[in-house]
Formats: structure tokens, sequence, C-alpha cells
């Protein structure tokens, strides 16, 4: 048996009592049999929140597949001023448009970050710029940092030693992977020019091959485990 193995094994293993107590300090006292859902993020400005409607239900069903956590079969969906934003200890956010937060969005936002909550931002193709303006309105003290390969949120669960997996060229050249960080605590991680919401949708969506999916849900794994464990 391999050590990386091992480490998954030993890392799914932990996962449940880490997000329950995660859970309890967001929402206060959900109980021991709130499931974990992912939250799809709902904002304003023109851009298509809505995009890639199976890739959340995807993940999900990997996580529960392939882990130990008990995970909820249908992701929610929250604006970032809904009580039920407490509900999801992390938010995905994707699209192809203009991404906006007003003024009371982004005081919510930033308040559910600073409780312990965490975004994954991916790019749809075409947000990016409206996307870094709209973060510093949630976060003006904060930067876009890009990760090493060697950061922990791409060897969580699954290996990924040469950081982000390509899944759709959009620009071409590589993926890109930030975070933005609150006191020392990656809140936003977001992936750029690669696309990871597309590859986790169903097949006949985009007809990516098996190891493009699989590359992609792998990566999603990551990223929900390393946000539940940081």
């Amino acid at each position: 048996m391999t050590s990386r193995r091992v480490c998954r094994w030993v890392a799914a293993a932990l996962l449940s009592a880490v997000v329950l107590g995660s859970l309890a300090a967001m929402a206060g006292a959900q109980g021991p049999g709130h499931l974990v859902t992912v939250g799809r993020l709902k904002y304003g400005g023109g851009g298509d929140w809505y995009a890639n409607p199976t890739s959340l239900p995807n993940l999900l069903a990997a996580l529960r597949e392939r882990t130990t956590l008990d995970v909820a079969e249908r992701p929610m969906t929250v604006a970032s001023t809904d009580d039920d934003l407490l509900l999801c200890p992390v938010v995905h956010m994707t699209g192809h448009g203009r991404v906006s937060f007003s003024a009371e969005e982004a005081s919510a936002l930033r308040r559910y970050l600073e409780r312990g909550g965490f975004l994954w931002a991916d790019d749809n193709y075409g947000m990016d710029r409206s996307f870094r303006d709209a973060v510093s309105h949630v976060l003006p003290e904060a930067s876009f940092v890009e990760l090493p390969f060697e950061h922990e949120i791409f060897h969580s669960f699954y290996e990924f030693p040469d950081g982000l997996p390509k899944i759709h060229e959009h620009d071409g050249g590589p993926p890109h992977g930030y975070g933005v960080f609150h006191e020392g605590r990656m809140v936003i991680f977001y992936s750029f020019n690669t696309d990871i919401g597309d590859g986790m949708e169903d097949r006949e969506v985009h007809d990516d091959p098996p190891d493009v999916r699989e590359a992609a849900i792998r990566m999603g794994v990551n990223v929900v485990v390393y946000a539940l464990s940081n």
C-alpha cells in the first residue's frame, strides 16, 4: 500500500469530525445529522451564476462515494445575504459574464468568510476582470496570490504535482490557481483558465474524455476536502 493512498484514507477518516466542528462553529449547533453540502452562489451583475448545472451534483456524488463525509445529494442555491449561506461550509461560483456584489452582498460575504466560510470561484470564461474587482469590495486589503504546486490544495486527497489540471483550452496556456487570504487562512480559491466546472458536468454536456472528467472531479474533491479541513 503506497504512502499516498494511506494519507488519502487517513484524511477521509478524519474529515467527518472536522466538518461537524466547522458546521457547528459557523451555523451554531447544527446537530450530528446535518448533511454537508456545497452552495451555489447566486450573484448579480449580469453573469450566468447558474451555469454548469450538473457539476455540483456530480461533485457531491463523488464526495459521497470516495470519502467518509455525510454529504447531501443536492447543492443549495444561496445569495450572500441569505441566512442559509451559513449552512454551506463551501460555496462555489462560476460564470461567463460580469460579476458584481452590492455593498450589502459584499459585506455579507465578508462576514461569511470571516466566520470560517470558503468560496471556490471557477472562471467559466469571461468573468476574470469583474470577479477580481468584486473581490476587492469584499476584502479590499487582500490580494490574489498564485499558489505553488506544493500547496496543500493540490494534495489534500488526490495528488496534482503539476497544480490544476487543464480541462478546456480557453485562452491557451497553463491554468492558474489563486488564493485570497484573510488573517493567514485561504478564504477564496480561484481556478482560472481551466474550467473545472465544465469537466465535472455530465459526459454528454461537453463530451470530454473520461480522463479529463476524472481529473476535474478529483480536483473538485481536493478543493472541498481542503476547505473543510483548514
